[in-house]
């Protein structure tokens, strides 16, 4: 199941706070999809420490998009990728 945040109007550093509070609910099939004005290279290597993998994509109007899961949930990695 997809899950929403958008942080594009947040000032340094609530769009990290919030991304790693949304990423403790994250259950077996759940992915969080994350809305950015910038790509976030501070929140790379706390994911990948928590267990967790993304996919970043640039956006048609240079908004970041950073879809989030555990690793090893392929049915979450599934759906992520697929969207």
């Amino acid at each position: 199941m997809e899950h929403r945040l958008d942080v594009s109007e947040l000032e340094p550093c609530e769009p990290l706070e919030r991304t790693l509070a949304a990423i403790t609910l994250l259950e077996t099939g759940d992915y969080l999809r994350v809305l950015h004005r910038r790509e976030p290279h501070l929140l790379y290597p706390l994911l990948e420490k928590g267990g967790f993998v993304w996919s970043t994509r640039v956006g048609r109007t240079g908004q970041f998009e950073i879809l989030i899961w555990r690793q090893d949930d392929q049915s979450a990695e599934s759906a992520a990728l697929g969207s």
